[in-house]
């Protein structure tokens, strides 16, 4: 390839990505209903136009937020797995969920509101990659509990990842974000009582 064709492609996959993660955010923000493409363009700061490029419907856009948010639990897993203790992974994650509490008290769980809202839908698909995303989670989760060889680790992920998104929606339906502090320190207990 030339320099100006690989530069051409640098920027085409930029500017997807660009649309990937404004598409995330604002899903994230409005709710798929409610999100327009135009409204990711502008968040991308690309021409509207350019968006049926690279998505055709709004549906894909959807689905690349969702791929967006499995992206970004890959990232943080990846993180905490470069500690050596799986408890400590699992306090890592409390951690980061209630680091991240202001956001969870005005828009709630990024994947947990997204697959309540397309469960909702009549057109099928999407909430299943919703619901993709969320056993990525439930999957980590469940082999920190087998690494440190609890009894029904499977459970245990369930309870966790409940407790999650329980003190997501209730912090995001009181806009309350120490909702997220208070549970999050009664999961970090949980955790160090097991």
């Amino acid at each position: 390839m030339t320099d100006s064709t690989n530069a051409r492609v640098r920027a085409a996959s930029a500017k997807r990505r660009r649309l990937t993660a404004a598409a995330a955010e604002v899903v994230h923000r409005q709710g798929a209903e409610r999100t327009t493409i135009a409204d990711i363009a502008r968040a991308a700061d690309v021409p509207v136009g350019n968006v049926y490029y690279y998505f055709k419907t709004k549906d894909e856009l959807v689905a690349a937020a969702l791929d967006e948010h499995a992206r970004h639990l890959r990232d943080l897993t990846e993180r905490l797995e470069r500690l050596p203790d799986p408890r400590e992974r699992l306090k890592g994650l409390v951690e980061t969920w209630v680091g991240q509490r202001d956001v969870a008290a005005r828009y709630g769980c990024p994947t947990g509101t997204l697959a309540a809202e397309l469960d909702k839908r009549d057109e099928g698909g999407l909430d299943a990659e919703a619901g993709r995303v969320i056993r990525l989670l439930l999957d980590w989760v469940e082999q920190q509990f087998r690494e440190l060889g609890l009894p029904e680790p499977d459970g245990l992920a369930l309870t966790l990842v409940a407790g999650y998104q329980g003190m997501s929606l209730l912090a995001n339906a009181l806009r309350d974000p120490e909702i997220m502090t208070r549970e999050g320190a009664r999961l970090i207990g949980w955790l160090d009582s097991l």
